[in-house]
């Protein structure tokens, strides 16, 4: 009986040394996230620091939406929290951050109200797709048909790749008929109007021309 009275004892004098409100070692690290009142979103430690690198491993967000027009949107590997864009509302997300990169926005004003940051050692991210090339085909209102730049230069070589070609058949006797190498795309005959052609160019011959009168109202680039 006596040992468990000192048992008893020494618990409860552990009980009384630890400090009150002493953090859990469990407890997950915070970041602190905030949309509003005006135009503005972040994503911050608790020192006030912007997040720009955390370790991967779990994290509690505190979300603390203060605008009716805005919301606060995470989004990555794992990841998609949001808040409702017409609350005003505090919240706390537990999530798993991996090796990635992460993105936090608000939803209607994605555009301007947005920030990222990364997780640990995410791969790198691929190349940007280039944007395509564009060109002008245009044929009538009279017996031509001309292959230009945007600008509305005539073209007579291109290089190889995607283009973007707007059409402009302003004829209704002619039409525009692309051919080359993987292309053949034409207008009709009795129709006139603007077409867009997202088509790639290979190297070789690239014809363009009426089919009404395919000997007379052509033209030719060379694709390099």
């Amino acid at each position: 009986m006596r040992l468990k009275g000192l048992i008893a004892l020494a618990a409860a004098a552990a009980f009384v040394l630890a400090p009150a409100g002493t953090p859990s070692v469990s407890a997950n690290p915070q970041l602190l996230a905030t949309v509003g009142p005006g135009f503005t979103i972040r994503l911050t430690h608790p020192d006030g620091s912007a997040v720009t690198k955390v370790d991967p491993g779990i994290y509690d967000i505190v979300v603390k939406d203060l605008a009716n027009e805005h919301n606060f949107h995470l989004s990555g590997l794992g990841v998609n929290e949001f808040t409702d864009i017409e609350a005003i509302v505090n919240v706390t997300w537990t999530v798993t951050f991996k090796d990635a990169r992460y993105t936090f926005v608000c939803d209607p004003h994605s555009a301007a109200m947005r920030g990222s940051f990364v997780s640990g050692n995410p791969p790198p991210p691929p190349p940007p797709v280039p944007a395509a090339k564009k060109l002008l085909l245009t044929v009538g209102p009279t017996a031509s048909i001309v292959l230009s730049n945007p600008s509305g230069k005539r073209v007579t070589a291109v290089t190889a790749g995607t283009y973007t070609i707007t059409v402009r058949d302003r004829s209704k006797v002619h039409n525009a008929h692309l051919v080359g190498k993987g292309v053949n795309r034409k207008s009709g005959l009795a129709a006139t109007g603007t077409l867009t052609w997202k088509v790639k160019l290979s190297a070789g011959s690239l014809r363009f021309f009426s089919d009404r009168s395919p000997k007379t109202v052509k033209g030719s680039v060379r694709v390099s």
